[in-house]
């Protein structure tokens, strides 16, 4: 199984267009040391597959696919290697990309869950949109841990499992969350049996969730927030990262502690990282932590064999 990180950063992308914090400030003017990182979207394939699942559709689809060969195979007059596209929610930074897949040939292979898919069909109505494109042939993904395949991405198959977070701020479930606004997806080998937990947006630790991490060789989970107060803390919002669904990292019961729990063998990457996190600086003592911890900062372009 191959994995490629198209983006890595939460939604607004690093540095953020309008923002002038330490970190997408420092980046700007070379006093910080980090990488610029692109909207949250992994891709994934079967070691036999020539074609892959793009999970998420980040708003900076057309540079990640512009920075991607595989997804861009040419073998045809009009191509493309994405042979479908998986959201784990509903929100912007996973699901506005869709749009810039409209020139599709065929209508668009999609699978959500049905609180996302009514998310895109009502409150933010992309689904209805692309009807007057390329169109949407959805696929409902199971609530219930049941494994699942996607044509054409041979030799991996898929299982979801609902995740505490938040659905997006245009959901009617976005205060009462309902089962399938988020999920997370163990992502397994068929051959090998090795297996990838992703979940970029996590936001409380239950028993099934860590029990999926515990069993996976690969987990990539929510890297957005290093505190709990972090927005706050800049001045930027009035809610903790717990409010709006992310475990921070630090802090008792944060993310550190929880990967600090897996076996030795799982290897430990952040994904969804917000440009305020501290962690995006390579010098910072937090970004040491994380080193010291065996925790790495997923990068556009970071590739994974499982």
């Amino acid at each position: 199984m191959q994995v490629i990180v198209l983006g890595a950063s939460a939604g607004g992308g690093f540095p953020q267009w309008n923002c002038n914090c330490t970190n997408c400030a420092g980046l700007r003017d070379g006093t910080v040391k980090a990488l610029a990182r692109t909207q949250s979207s992994i891709c994934v394939s079967g070691d036999h597959s020539k074609d892959w699942v793009l999970v998420n559709a980040s708003p900076d689809i057309l540079q990640q696919i512009k920075a991607t060969p595989e997804l861009q195979p040419g073998r045809a007059l009009r191509d493309t290697g994405i042979a479908g596209v998986l959201l784990v929610d509903g929100q912007i930074d996973h699901a506005t990309g869709l749009f810039m897949l409209r020139e599709q040939k065929q209508r668009l292979a999609l699978w959500c869950t049905d609180p996302v898919h009514e998310d895109l069909r009502q409150g933010n109505p992309i689904l209805r949109v692309l009807e007057h494109y390329c169109g949407v042939d959805r696929k409902s993904i199971a609530l219930d841990g049941a494994q699942f395949e996607i044509p054409k991405v041979e030799g991996i198959h898929f299982s979801a499992l609902p995740l505490a977070s938040k659905a997006a701020p245009y959901s009617p479930h976005r205060e009462q969350s309902v089962a399938g606004d988020n999920i997370g997806l163990t992502i397994t080998d068929k051959v090998s049996g090795r297996r990838l937990f992703y979940a970029p947006g996590l936001g409380a630790r239950d028993d099934t969730v860590f029990r999926r991490m515990w069993e996976a060789d690969c987990v990539m989970v929510d890297g957005t927030f290093w505190t709990d107060d972090e927005m706050i803390a800049w001045g930027l919002s009035t809610k903790t990262a717990r409010d709006i669904g992310h475990l921070p990292q630090s802090g008792a019961g944060g993310m550190l502690e929880w990967l600090a729990e897996l076996p030795a063998h799982v290897r430990k990457i952040l994904i969804h990282i917000n440009n305020t996190n501290p962690i995006l600086d390579e010098a910072s003592p937090q970004r040491a932590e994380l080193t010291r911890r065996g925790i790495e900062v997923a990068h556009d372009g970071m590739r994974i064999s499982l």
